[in-house]
């Protein structure tokens, strides 16, 4: 499959999950709460840590970025565990909502906090490489990052949808991204020109704003405030999709058939090319 009809098939993929995104709009409830649920944690982290003394600041340091890593990638996938089961709901016809996403997470509670561990094990474990190896160690760190990136792409949805360990979840994730190498390339693409366009627009907004109230002050605290929210909107806006993009890669890979609302897309015309 070429660069271009890639980008055809995310665009299509990201225009499809903007549909399910439109009839079920509860569904980005869950990056919601997810994001106000990490940012508290992540507060209430770092503010504890600089009232800790007698500690070793190069120990502390580490202890601390892997309790980022920790609680961040719980928080995370808990919440997008509970988007993609929804997500999955909406796709079979039925009616998503929050109560139930967050119940099917915490029925996965366990594996999810066992994936945590690993991903910041190995999270941790890079950054050691970058700061000790130099340039060598920045390229390495990269490498693997890349390559655990593409392995655990469907962790959290294999988590969700199937009762196995961690180490299975993540060898199941490696395979079915085989299955869909380039269904999940071009979902990327078309998720991200999205976003990058709602931005734009968002942001030439904001110009706006400014400049009808005259350059002022005010104006210009408007202007930023409103770059902010719009900032703020397509990370939401962009996870939201990029969940639903995912949950309808995985259930093609899995059952072999086109999730209902991406008729739009031909998935297994794109995985011959």
């Amino acid at each position: 499959m070429g660069f271009f009809q890639r980008l055809s098939l995310g665009w299509r993929l990201a225009m499809d999950s903007l549909g399910v995104l439109r009839r079920d709009p509860e569904l980005a409830a869950f990056p919601l709460v997810g994001g106000l649920a990490g940012a508290v944690y992540l507060s209430l982290l770092l503010g504890g840590a600089t009232f800790v003394v007698g500690t070793d600041p190069g120990v502390l340091a580490w202890v601390v970025l892997f309790a980022v890593y920790l609680g961040s990638t719980f928080i995370a996938s808990f919440f997008t565990a509970g988007l993609m089961h929804e997500a999955r709901e909406s796709l079979e016809g039925r009616e998503p909502s929050l109560r139930g996403g967050l119940a099917a997470a915490w029925g996965n509670a366990g594996t999810i906090f066992a994936w945590a561990t690993i991903a910041a094990t190995v999270g941790v474990v890079l950054q050691v490489v970058r700061s000790d190896e130099g340039i060598l160690g920045d390229i390495l760190a990269g490498v693997v990052s890349v390559a655990w990136g593409i392995l655990t792409y469907f962790v959290v949805p294999v988590i969700v949808f199937e009762d196995v360990s961690v180490t299975e979840a993540i060898r199941r994730s490696g395979d079915t991204f085989k299955r869909t190498w380039g269904e999940t390339a071009g979902a990327h693409f078309g998720v991200g020109i999205v976003s990058i366009l709602f931005t734009l627009v968002g942001l030439v907004l904001a110009v706006g704003v400014f400049v009808l109230v005259g350059g002022s002050p005010v104006g210009f605290l408007g202007a930023v405030a409103f770059a902010v929210l719009v900032v703020l909107v397509t990370v939401l806006f962009g996870q939201t999709l990029t969940g639903i993009a995912k949950t309808a890669l995985y259930v093609f890979a899995t059952e072999g058939r086109e999730p209902a609302g991406f008729e739009n897309v031909d998935f297994a015309h794109a995985r011959t090319r």
